[in-house]
């Protein structure tokens, strides 16, 4: 992805949503793509090799989980960010679970997508080497030594709750779904309501103002995201 413009394709049947996407991001410097459909989409795949898709869930031809379970079958490793209505949690859970990195809900800004859009970009680079050291505002992780300091005051937190926040800032920037978390920190079997009173602990710890979160969000009804590195 250096040298050149990225490449997004966007997957989309609405005429308008594919215009605002292809002038908005083609303004933020972005080579822009498009197919209606599935069809159309794994042939622009093929042809284009893009670095990033945003894709629609709702396509005329098949599912965009179906599409992007596909994909990643297949062994396609490109960032997705997903398009979906704001009342379809168990949609975006869904695509997140298949491989989906991101997504956004409609009506969206293009400047909201631009932010994902980024982050999953950064999120693919990052996973080539975790650096010691994640830093986020007043918030640091040593991941070698297992110290975190908030404001430069060292934190203690319980090996889970170290455990949760371990995993969300290795995927920092980027929603985690609720059965992600759950199976990297307790496996596949575990309830959900560990998760919400680790998380909750976790905020005490390091929020100034725990009901007010500025480091690690919550994704209503999908997850957690944890604050993107400064």
């Amino acid at each position: 992805m250096t040298g050149s413009a990225v490449k997004i394709l966007v997957v989309d049947d609405e005429p308008p949503i594919r215009k605002l996407l292809r002038v908005g991001l083609t303004a933020q410097g972005y080579e822009v793509h498009e197919a209606p459909n599935a069809a159309a989409a794994r042939q622009s795949v093929k042809d284009e090799q893009p670095d990033l898709i945003v894709l629609d869930l709702g396509l005329p031809d098949m599912p965009g989980h179906d599409l992007l379970q596909e994909w990643r079958e297949d062994g396609l490793t490109m960032p997705v960010v997903i398009l979906s209505s704001r009342t379809d949690e168990a949609g975006i859970v869904k695509a997140l679970e298949t491989g989906a990195d991101d997504y956004v809900t409609k009506p969206f800004g293009i400047n909201e997508l631009g932010a994902r859009i980024r982050v999953a970009l950064r999120h693919r680079l990052q996973q080539q080497g975790e650096k010691a050291i994640f830093q986020t505002g007043g918030l640091s992780i040593d991941l070698v030594k297992r110290i975190v300091k908030v404001d430069g005051r060292e934190i203690k937190l319980s090996p889970k709750e170290y455990d949760i926040l371990r995993v969300l800032a290795q995927h920092a920037g980027k929603v985690l779904t609720h059965q992600f978390l759950l199976k990297q920190v307790w496996g596949p079997a575990a309830d959900v309501q560990y998760l919400r009173v680790y998380v909750r602990q976790l905020r005490q710890k390091v929020e100034q103002i725990p009901d007010q979160p500025h480091y690690i969000t919550t994704e209503t009804g999908v997850g957690y995201r944890l604050r993107e590195p400064d």
